[in-house]
């Protein structure tokens, strides 16, 4: 029983304390936000080499170890993006009246770069872990990317919860590509097509036979799927997800936005509403 309830409750810790931790630093005054992001990168630094070290380590300790570097990863381009720093060419509302793949394209800017350094990043984790006998890294990290991708296109589609909250000052702007509606075509498919495969996952680790190690593996890529299924019911139910990290959230300035880091191309200051 151990080998299933020690990975997931990892994984649960990781998942809440990793998200909070992450609100915090980006609502902090901005004058913290070089010493943040220079921590994150150390972090994405060793987290690489640790890939690397682990890719053939085939143990519990290996599994535990590439699962951890992933997330550390995957936290710096979520601290990159939310700091503002590697996000996109576009840093304004989106423009009055637009509307379908205008506004497609208008959203698709203000992510370019942030999406760049995804590809980017999943090239360095591919050949640091992906070809070894340790890939627990590898599919940690294709699970938050591509949960990633299907909520992002939901929240422009339309949901309930838009979660405007984890948004720092700065980059309120990008509210205004998000709809807000009870539900969109895409979110039954995502979901249903994610719970089957985080099903698979499971009855996977829990097959006889399997070894510690794979178990762990599996544990993890199916705790981590189920999770992020979660958050995509917390954007249609009328739930208060933001409760679970109100202690992240507790940095956020109460108002304005200071000064501290050089300002953006002038462009219209007034942030119009979510769209419905």
């Amino acid at each position: 029983m151990s080998a299933f309830v020690f990975p997931v409750l990892f994984t649960l810790f990781v998942w809440w304390f990793s998200t909070g931790a992450i609100l915090y630093l980006t609502g902090l005054p901005r004058w913290t936000f070089k010493w943040s992001m220079a921590g994150a990168t150390g972090l994405l630094v060793a987290a690489l080499w640790g890939l690397a070290a682990t890719r053939n380590l085939t143990s519990v300790a290996g599994a535990y170890c590439a699962f951890t570097c992933a997330v550390l990863v995957w936290a710096w381009q979520e601290v990159a993006f939310l700091l503002g720093y590697v996000t996109g060419p576009r840093r304004v509302p989106a423009a009055h009246g637009a509307r379908g793949l205008k506004l497609f394209w208008q959203a698709l800017q203000t992510l370019l770069h942030h999406e760049a350094a995804l590809i980017v990043l999943a090239v360095a984790v591919w050949l640091c872990a992906g070809t070894g006998s340790n890939a627990v890294g590898w599919w940690t990290y294709l699970i938050l990317w591509t949960m990633r991708a299907s909520a992002k296109l939901n929240v422009f589609l339309g949901v309930r919860n838009l979660n405007e909250d984890f948004l720092p000052a700065h980059l309120k702007y990008l509210q205004t590509y998000f709809v807000r509606r009870p539900m969109n075509l895409l979110f039954p498919f995502a979901v249903s097509a994610s719970t089957a495969v985080a099903t698979v996952l499971w009855a996977a680790a829990a097959a006889d036979g399997a070894s510690a190690f794979t178990v762990a593996g599996l544990t993890f890529a199916a705790g981590l799927l189920s999770l992020a299924v979660l958050e995509h019911w917390f954007l249609v139910l009328p739930l208060p997800a933001e409760a679970l990290w109100r202690w992240g959230l507790s940095s956020r300035e109460p108002t304005g936005l200071s000064t501290d880091l050089p300002a953006l191309p002038a462009q219209p200051v007034s942030v119009p509403p979510v769209r419905h």
